[in-house]
């Protein structure tokens, strides 16, 4: 299934450019997407000298591709070239903190993430040498694209043939809470808690039996306290090179998007490449609830 039917690349002249390119152009391949190039910035005689040399560079003739010229805020303009575009997964490139070996999401990629109506990929340390994604880390919270993470987690771990996908979802605690307070044994207490992760497994085994993942090695990862907390530390330990998530929902009134607090734990420092995923206009809901 194609996922992504459009790739929007943000393309900005700076040093990463070609990598950031060559990523994309790879992610095309996988799912045999359009690609668009979007620049915000001046566009004239030497802007086009740049890219052409780019893609020549790179090998791709400017006729396989589309390129959109944009002037006005960087945020603002990516976003609208996405929904004029209908562009099914917006790529960018995350920010490096100076003098420190930390990635995190700038007010530009902020501002993209909880407007977009796209699915967000950013690369932290995109290569002109792009890899494949091995070790796969999705967030299996409930939320109102948690079985489109897991389908995306899925289709790119069997594309990418990718050693492992670790399906990361918390314990409930409060279950266990009102057992202490009820005042319960220690052996009652321990069977609670393991009759809440096995359930807890058991749901995200029923939604996994309604995604193929054929020849994937899957674990599922039960973790308690802060979610965004815990999925950093767990990326971290398993060298995860892609962290995926399911969009936050949108606070109505200004139709924006609201991440809870230990998401946005995660954009303050990333620990790997991090794909939100929010597909266009519910798109394959209907497939991933039935």
């Amino acid at each position: 299934m194609t996922f992504f039917r459009k790739i929007g690349l943000a393309l900005a002249f700076s040093p990463r450019m070609k990598a950031l390119l060559l990523e994309a152009l790879r992610i095309r391949s996988v799912w045999n997407s359009e690609l668009v190039l979007i620049h915000v910035g001046g566009h004239g005689e030497d802007e086009e000298k740049l890219l052409s040399g780019l893609l020549a560079e790179v090998g791709v003739n400017k006729s396989e591709l589309k390129v959109v010229w944009r002037k006005g805020k960087p945020a603002d303009e990516i976003l609208a070239a996405c929904k004029s575009e209908k562009v099914d997964l917006l790529i960018a490139g995350a920010l490096k903190k100076e003098n420190l070996f930390q990635y995190y999401l700038g007010t530009v990629a902020r501002k993209i993430l909880r407007k977009a109506d796209c699915s967000v990929l950013m690369f932290t340390n995109p290569s002109e040498n792009p890899k494949t994604f091995q070790n796969l880390v999705v967030n299996a919270e409930d939320s109102l694209f948690v079985d489109d993470a897991l389908h995306a987690a899925c289709s790119i771990g069997v594309s990418d043939k990718s050693n492992w996908l670790h399906v990361v979802r918390e314990i409930k605690m409060y279950g266990l809470t009102m057992s202490a307070a009820e005042q319960r044994s220690e052996d009652e207490y321990d069977a609670l808690r393991h009759s809440l992760v096995k359930d807890e497994i058991d749901n995200v085994e029923k939604i996994l039996q309604r995604i193929p993942h054929e020849g994937l090695k899957v674990n599922i990862k039960m973790v308690s306290g802060k979610s965004g907390f815990e999925l950093v530390k767990f990326a971290q330990r398993k060298s995860a090179d892609l962290l995926i998530v399911g969009a936050a929902q949108r606070r109505l009134s200004l139709f924006d998007r609201v991440f809870p607090h230990d998401l946005e734990y995660i954009f303050a420092d990333l620990p790997c490449n991090l794909l939100i995923i929010n597909p266009r206009n519910g798109n394959r809901k209907e497939e991933s609830h039935g």
